[in-house]
């Protein structure tokens, strides 16, 4: 484990790059019981399995990005479209014995696990939203939105995968003042900012230049990129509970975003808090 800043990019990048990404133990017990399933398996399931992990993700995507050059003429975005080109009986050779974050993190403080689970949860729901809302827009893709949104927050998971006595004291020092932006605690702990470290790893990684722009916040103007933002944003600032100060401005982009009320925001897409407890809800 790193326990201390690199001096360069490249060295973030080689560091993260030299180490086997490992999944979350549920996401390999689901590959293992499809596995044994193989004869009906679909594609889909796979997929649906794959969108729910961050690292797992990646993984495939890493994978399959150097064969498409030999057989296509632009980049598969999409898990779906990486499991079809790859093929079912290929992917669980490929895939075996992964590693989990869970063991990876065996004998780090508690700490660490649970704060990667927690920005695994996060990047999940913020996926979730942006689904929903690619569908709304009627996205020409709404996977490679949902992707997106799962692989924004990419260099903070490895962070606290592969640095967690890092990754907590950036987290300490917000907790410790929760007005601190967050690439400035990055910045004060790293020397640099995590965003630049994901980029420069989505280049080495070959990752398709549509997810590098989907998941870059300067290219926010752009409605698709912002469907992305506005969904981390709100899982992020959900994390806190509804009552977050950045909520209420949250809502009211997301609904300019959608061009919808914030009341049928949060009627149609189930944002609105659950009433306090001992109130029933309201009949419809």
């Amino acid at each position: 484990m790193l326990d201390h800043p690199l001096q360069e990019l490249d060295d973030w990048v080689m560091y993260f790059s030299e180490q086997e990404l490992p999944v979350l133990r549920h996401t390999r017990r689901q590959i293992e019981s499809a596995r044994e399933n193989m004869a009906h398996v679909s594609g889909k399931a796979l997929a649906r399995i794959i969108l729910q992990d961050p690292l797992m993700a990646v993984r495939v995507l890493a994978y399959i990005q150097p064969l498409t050059g030999k057989r296509l003429h632009h980049d598969v975005t999409t898990i779906a479209g990486a499991i079809m080109m790859l093929g079912i009986e290929p992917f669980f050779k490929r895939f075996e014995n992964l590693v989990t974050i869970e063991d990876t993190l065996k004998g780090c403080p508690p700490q660490a696990l649970l704060g990667t689970l927690q920005v695994i949860r996060r990047a999940q729901q913020a996926s979730h939203y942006a689904y929903e809302w690619a569908v709304w827009r009627v996205d020409i893709n709404a996977e490679e939105v949902t992707l997106a949104a799962l692989l924004h927050d990419l260099a903070e998971i490895l962070l606290y995968c592969f640095a967690p006595h890092l990754a907590l004291e950036i987290r300490g020092m917000q907790q410790a003042d929760p007005q601190l932006r967050s690439v400035i605690a990055q910045e004060k702990v790293l020397g640099i900012r995590l965003m630049d470290i994901q980029a420069a790893l989505c280049r080495a990684w070959h990752l398709p230049d549509l997810l590098l722009k989907l998941i870059d916040d300067e290219h926010a103007d752009h409605p698709r990129v912002k469907n992305v933002v506005l969904a981390v944003n709100l899982a992020r600032h959900l994390a806190h509970g509804w009552d977050d100060a950045a909520i209420p401005d949250d809502l009211k982009a997301i609904s300019a975003l959608l061009n919808l009320s914030e009341e049928a925001l949060g009627q149609r897409l189930g944002l609105a808090p659950p009433p306090p407890a001992g109130e029933p809800d309201q009949p419809q």
